[in-house]
C-alpha cells in the first residue's frame, strides 16, 4: 500500500474569528492511499489544541508503515488526531472503491440530505447582527462567543433573525460565574444549545449545575474514552473527525453516547467537502450538523459537495466513498 500526503492552503472568503483564532486561511493534509488499482482519499486540518499542524500531521504519517496499513491496527498505530482521521477515512474511500461498494453499504444505512448549520464569527454586536440578518436562508445559526458582551450580542441576533434556531459556541471562553449569568438569558432568547463553555479539564465544575439550556461538550469530547467523564456534566457531545481520529471511533463514539443518552453533533475544523463527506455519515445520527466549512472557503475541491442555502445533499461518490 502506498501512502501520499499533499500539504493544500485554502483561503477563506473573509477572516474568520472564535475566542481562539483568527483565520484568514486554512491548510489541510490530503492523503492518498493507493492499493490494488484502486485509490482512497482522506483529508484533515488537525487539533491545534494538540499541537498539531500540517506539518505534523505529515511527519506522523510518514513514519507509518505502509505494510502494515488497515482500518483494524491503525489504532494501534496511532492515536486520535489529524494523521489517524486523514489515514482512517482514505481507508474508508479506498475499501468503497476495491469493492464496488459505497460508504452507505458499508456501515449500513440508508443516508438522507442534511440540514447544516451556518456559523457567525465573532465581530461587533451589530456586525454579527448584519450577518445573521443576511443568513436569512439558514434557519439554523451557529453564533461564537468569548466572554465580550455575549448577551448583548445576543440580543442584537435574535431581534435581526427573530426566526432562526440559534446555538452558541464559547469555545471554551467562559467562567463557571458568566455561564450562571448568561446562561438564563439565553434561555429567555430561545437559545437551543450552549457548545463547550468551559475549558476543557475545567469543566468538573459543571457537576451539580443545572443549566436551563442545554451543554455541548467540544473541546472536551476527543474519543469515546471521554464520554463517561463528560455524561454527568452534559446533554450533548460534539464529534469531530480529527478529534477522535477518524470515521471508525466516530461511529464507535455514537454507540457510546447512545448508551448513555447523550444527543449528538458533528462539527468540523474548517475544511474542504473532503473533509466534510465522512462527516457527512456521522451527520445522519446528530441533532444538529454544523458542516459548513466549504461554505467559508473561497473554492473546493473538484465534484464538492452539493449545498442548497441549509441543505447538503448526499456527497457523490467521486468525492469520497
Amino acid at each position: 500500500m502506498r501512502i501520499e500526503t499533499t500539504i493544500e492552503t485554502w483561503k477563506l472568503k473573509e477572516v474568520f474569528t472564535t475566542a481562539r483564532h483568527r483565520l484568514e486561511e486554512i491548510k489541510t493534509v490530503r492523503v492518498k492511499i493507493s492499493h490494488e488499482g484502486a485509490e482512497g482519499f482522506g483529508e484533515a486540518v488537525g487539533v491545534d489544541l494538540a499541537g498539531e499542524t500540517a506539518k505534523s500531521i505529515v511527519k506522523e504519517i510518514a513514519a507509518v508503515d505502509e505494510h502494515r496499513v488497515n482500518r483494524e491496527n491503525l489504532r494501534e498505530m496511532l492515536g486520535p488526531g489529524g494523521a489517524r482521521n486523514a489515514l482512517d477515512c482514505a481507508l474508508w474511500d479506498w475499501e468503497c472503491k476495491v469493492n464496488g461498494d459505497s460508504i452507505w453499504q458499508l456501515v449500513e444505512l440508508k443516508p438522507r440530505p442534511v440540514t447544516t448549520v451556518y456559523t457567525i464569527p465573532i465581530e461587533s454586536a451589530e456586525a454579527m447582527a448584519a450577518k445573521s440578518a443576511a443568513a436569512k436562508n439558514y434557519p439554523i445559526l451557529k453564533i461564537k462567543l468569548d466572554s465580550n458582551d455575549p448577551i448583548g450580542k445576543m440580543q442584537a441576533i435574535r431581534a435581526a433573525r427573530p426566526d432562526a434556531r440559534l446555538i452558541v459556541d464559547c469555545n471554551q471562553g467562559w467562567s463557571l460565574d458568566l455561564l450562571r449569568e448568561a446562561a438564563p438569558a439565553l434561555h429567555k432568547l430561545r437559545v437551543d444549545m450552549i457548545e463547550q463553555p468551559l475549558k476543557a479539564g475545567e469543566d468538573y465544575d459543571l457537576i451539580g449545575y443545572h443549566s436551563p439550556v442545554p451543554l455541548c461538550a467540544d473541546e472536551s469530547c476527543n474519543t469515546r474514552a471521554d464520554i463517561k467523564y463528560l455524561q454527568p456534566r452534559y446533554q450533548m457531545i460534539n464529534i469531530k473527525l480529527d478529534k477522535s481520529g477518524g470515521l471508525t471511533e466516530a461511529l464507535a463514539m455514537i454507540r457510546t453516547a447512545n448508551r448513555e443518552d447523550l444527543q449528538l453533533m458533528v462539527g468540523n475544523m474548517l475544511g474542504t467537502s473532503l473533509g466534510m463527506a465522512p462527516a457527512f455519515v456521522i451527520a445522519q445520527s446528530c441533532k444538529f450538523s454544523d458542516l459548513d466549512g466549504p461554505l467559508l472557503q473561497q473554492k473546493d475541491r473538484e465534484n464538492p459537495l452539493i449545498y442548497h442555502n441549509d441543505k447538503i445533499e448526499i456527497p457523490s461518490r467521486k468525492l469520497w466513498g
